[in-house]
């Protein structure tokens, strides 16, 4: 990382405006997501941005969970709150690395003169410097995403999943596991005919398998069928961190049970920490850039496993609190 001098005058006001919009814009997950989603509008050649906005509704919808009619009867405070800074957390560490990247794409078309030197200032790895420069020169979409795939999920991996507190408070706690065991939790792309399509998520832990998931978002969200229904949710969805964001499409109402992300969780103050460059450390590159093994189509609609699921979690906190009371 250089220091703040090496750069010329006009860097360093870059390097100031860059740094403003990001904190402005990474207050919380509803920012974020809407972030994501409105750089999308304007630079839709970089489409990780709309995958970016889609998963990080999820991650919104996951928070709220923790304070809905449900979570509450199964999971006590400190539980809750622990997994919810694992969200946030995770959240605002993407946020962190990936928004002075969007922009300082942004200022390069507007000056039309690639400035990814500058993404030294703001500690984003080199793996991603490289792919950037590269972009600019070939204009490969597929690779870029794929990179800034790869390139989030190792952001998070030291600070989140590999860290001693959440690794042992949440990554090897019983309700995790139930969860990664019975594919409970899930990334879920909406549209507004009330279906849900995505994948559920399993080995959340491993590095390599959230790189794939990824992969396979990013092929489901940008198929030329799917994609015009996920983007007309988008722009007609305002994003509240409720489950019923989505759930208000069902053929069949359904009640809301979950609330508006800004009625329950306060704005966090995140420190930020330097991170070594990952890619000093790893060895497996190329192996993250296989494009994805074949997908059955028959099986990306998951409207009636999710209902179905819901029901088994709510029958199952159901039958838990049943047991306490006796």
């Amino acid at each position: 990382m250089n220091s703040y001098s090496d750069y010329t005058e006009e860097e360093q006001e870059i390097i100031r405006y860059i740094i403003e919009e990001t904190d402005r814009n990474n207050i919380d997950n509803v920012s974020r997501t809407t972030s994501y989603a409105k750089f999308y509008d304007s630079n839709k050649e970089i489409r990780w941005s709309f995958l970016a906005s889609m998963v990080s509704r999820n991650a919104g919808w996951n928070m709220t969970d923790l304070e809905g009619t449900w979570f509450p009867k199964a999971l006590n405070k400190t539980t809750r709150n622990t997994l919810f800074m694992t969200y946030e957390l995770a959240n605002w560490l993407i946020f962190s690395d990936a928004y002075p990247q969007l922009l300082l794409y942004e200022m390069s078309k507007k000056q039309n003169k690639p400035l990814f030197d500058l993404l030294k200032a703001f500690s984003v790895s080199s793996f991603m410097e490289n792919h950037w420069n590269e972009y600019w020169l070939t204009r490969n979409g597929e690779k870029l995403i794929t990179a800034q795939i790869i390139n989030e999920q190792n952001v998070i991996q030291e600070p989140v999943i590999n860290h001693p507190f959440y690794k042992n408070k949440v990554f090897k706690s019983f309700i995790f596991k139930f969860q990664d065991w019975l594919h409970f939790s899930s990334v879920l792309f909406p549209t507004v005919q009330g279906e849900l399509y995505g994948f559920s998520v399993h080995d959340f832990r491993k590095l390599r398998s959230r790189i794939e998931l990824g992969k396979k978002l990013a092929w489901l969200l940008f198929h030329e069928y799917y994609y015009p229904r996920f983007y007309l949710f988008s722009k007609k969805t305002i994003h509240t961190g409720s489950r019923h964001d989505y759930e208000q499409y069902f053929s069949q109402p359904k009640q809301r049970d979950t609330p508006f992300l800004r009625t329950v969780y306060p704005i966090i103050k995140h420190k930020s920490q330097y991170q070594d460059d990952w890619f000093n450390n790893q060895k497996e590159v190329k192996n993250w850039f296989k494009p994805v093994s074949k997908i059955n189509t028959k099986e990306l609609c998951l409207t009636d496993w999710y209902l179905h699921k819901q029901h088994q979690l709510h029958v199952g906190i159901s039958i838990e609190n049943l047991f306490k009371k006796k």
